[in-house]
């Protein structure tokens, strides 16, 4: 078994925290934390009218990631276009044809597992938005040591040590707005599906296939505490209006 500087398990996840609601002026916005690694979300709009080569008769989404420090680079454009594939493909897109939605993503701290935190932190300030959504989306990230264990939620630390790591991307259609039988993928219920996989460094197939069971594992918390997370503020709301 794999020795972990902070003491967890292979399996067990950093603490998790998620705010919504954090920013004023935002239409929607959430803070997401796993461990030391927190990232804010904000949503503006839907706004009248889509960019130059976006399709009309579909909303229109973008993505801007703003690093903790400096200008953005190329990883940065890269995780741009992840997340807003994440977001054409979870999202309702006929409802607003022909706007915008713009989504500022701010790194606050970086300490392992961004992507996969920056991914969450996206679909609660979706939810607090308002955007119309087929399914949430809930992801992770797991590590391939030299010695062949596999840990999940590695820290920023841990992630420069291991062989190969992937980010796994899983839906969540608990939340749902679509009929059921639409939620199925060759027979198969969502959420045993796959939204997206990004992996970085080499692993076999096999290693794949075991992070991909570990992972979706480990999603069926994380989705439970977004479910948690989001049904209170939304109670904690509606006790305040009333």
């Amino acid at each position: 078994m794999e020795d972990r500087k902070d003491g967890r398990t292979a399996n067990q996840l950093r603490p998790l925290a998620c705010t919504r609601n954090v920013l004023n002026r935002a239409h929607g916005s959430a803070s997401w934390s796993q461990g030391e690694t927190k990232v804010l979300a904000a949503v503006y709009g839907p706004k009248a009218g889509t960019k130059k080569n976006e399709n009309p008769e579909k909303a229109c989404f973008e993505v801007i990631w703003k690093p903790k420090t400096g200008h953005s680079g190329k990883a940065e454009k890269e995780y741009e276009m992840i997340l807003k594939r994440i977001v054409q493909s979870i999202c309702v897109l006929n409802v607003h044809p022909n706007t915008t939605t713009s989504i500022i993503i701010q790194v606050v701290n970086d300490d392992g597992s961004l992507l996969p935190c920056a991914i969450n932190a996206l679909c609660a300030a979706l939810v607090d938005a308002g955007i119309p959504l087929k399914h949430l989306a809930v992801a992770i990230c797991c590590c391939l040591a030299e010695s062949g264990h596999i840990l999940l939620d590695p820290s920023k630390l841990e992630e420069q040590r291991m062989k190969a790591f992937v980010y796994l991307v899983f839906p969540n259609s608990t939340l749902s707005v679509l009929p059921e039988e639409s939620l199925k993928v060759k027979a198969e219920p969502m959420e045993h599906g796959l939204i997206t996989s990004f992996t970085h460094g080499v692993m076999s197939v096999d290693d794949y296939i075991r992070c991909l069971e570990r992972g979706r594992a480990a999603t069926a918390k994380l989705s439970d505490f977004l479910r948690r997370s989001l049904q209170s503020q939304v109670q904690s709301d509606s006790s305040k209006l009333g």
